[in-house]
């Protein structure tokens, strides 16, 4: 069955992130002048304005800092997932990550749980990072 949902489309920018993704390793560009992580990646650092980055390997753990439970499938290929959750996850790195929040019913995601990363391999060469509570 092929993959109905949208998928990434990674530029060169992001093309390292996903690359790792399918490693299963959650990494992020960290400035090398002033340390600052981001997401999403690009070629200058939004702090300070330098071009010298290198790409961190994330422990894969944060908080949610805020969430909603979608209802209704605003694209065909969500609607078997209903009711599902798209969260932003603060990393411990420091940058927030939308994501999807999967291993748990919709009503007891909360603002400050927290959670780890969990991969989506999908036969198409992606690896998607979820995230799901910590147990």
């Amino acid at each position: 069955m092929a993959y109905e949902k949208p998928l990434p489309r990674p530029t060169s920018d992001t093309a390292p992130f996903w690359e790792a993704c399918r490693r299963h390793e959650l990494r992020f560009q960290k400035c090398l002048s002033c340390g600052h992580v981001r997401w999403p990646a690009s070629i200058l650092c939004p702090m300070c304005y330098s071009r010298e980055t290198e790409w961190i390997l994330s422990g894969g753990r944060g908080r949610v800092y805020t969430f909603v439970v979608y209802h209704h499938a605003f694209h065909p290929g969500f609607k078997a997932d209903l009711p599902y959750v798209t969260a932003v996850v603060a990393l411990e790195e420091g940058p927030r990550f939308l994501t999807n929040i999967v291993g748990c019913p919709p009503e007891a995601v909360r603002c400050e749980m927290p959670v780890e990363v969990a991969w989506e391999d999908l036969e198409e060469g992606f690896s998607l990072p979820k995230f799901r509570p910590v147990s």
